[in-house]
């Protein structure tokens, strides 16, 4: 199982925290959020992890350096932020099995009820696959009754998205986007037509009417995003939870 870890983020939600060390190595219960990861991967099945950095890079690549964590563990280095579409660009270039789907994991992101090897096995024929639930935001990914990806909303704003021209928002299941997700190394070459910096997402969007990516709805995910200030006190709760 190949495994990106997305680390590069400035970590601005989390000051003053950030404001000399990078989000990825913020403290939860005595080990850092880029640590807890890791061990969820590696427990997962994970045969080689690339981690991409930019803020505060040097101490990342040190800490990475520093511990053994069983399986090779490389770095992709982002001198420029290229958000999460050129991160995942660059970083497929970095694993030794190219043929492989590739789990992406965002390091701020603690989950539970989520079986990551299943998840894996589950959608190793899909062009991507975006772990979703039932919950409450702003923002939803909409797919058909197959879980196959339509669109985007905004509720609040009621912003659309959509390639489909006869694409109706209430057609579809409105889910909850995970920071957990899969993808074919297969897809690379579209990847190429993007610009230098990009979401991810935007491309999932543009594409999701050509190239079959689904949903895979999990009902008893427990999530938590550690991304921002306050969070890390609710994060050592979750984990002694679960």
């Amino acid at each position: 199982m190949n495994v990106l870890i997305f680390a590069a983020g400035l970590g601005t939600r989390l000051r003053p925290l950030t404001d000399h060390r990078p989000k990825a190595l913020v403290e939860v219960c005595g080990q850092p959020l880029l640590w807890h990861v890791i061990q969820k991967v590696v427990r997962a099945g994970a045969s080689e992890i690339v981690v991409n950095v930019h803020h505060f890079s040097e101490q990342v690549i040190d800490y990475l350096d520093q511990n053994d964590f069983g399986v090779p563990v490389k770095v992709s280095y982002e001198p420029q932020l290229l958000d999460t579409g050129g991160g995942l660009r660059q970083a497929l270039a970095l694993f030794t099995d190219k043929s492989q789907p590739v789990l992406i994991h965002n390091v701020d992101i603690f989950s539970s009820g989520l079986d990551l090897a299943d998840f894996y096995r589950q959608h190793q024929d899909c062009d991507a696959a975006l772990v979703v639930s039932q919950r409450d935001t702003q923002r939803y990914l909409l797919f058909s009754d197959e879980n196959r990806l339509r669109g985007w909303t905004n509720i609040v704003t009621g912003d659309v998205r959509s390639p489909y021209t006869d694409f109706n928002p209430q057609d579809c299941h409105r889910y909850a986007f995970s920071g957990i997700h899969l993808f074919s190394p297969r897809n690379s070459e579209r990847l190429q037509n993007y610009p230098d910096v990009f979401p991810i997402m935007d491309f999932y969007l543009n594409e999701c009417q050509n190239l079959r990516i689904m949903g895979f709805v999990c009902p008893d995910l427990k999530l938590l995003d550690v991304g921002k200030r306050g969070t890390v006190e609710a994060a050592e709760e979750f984990l002694r939870q679960f």
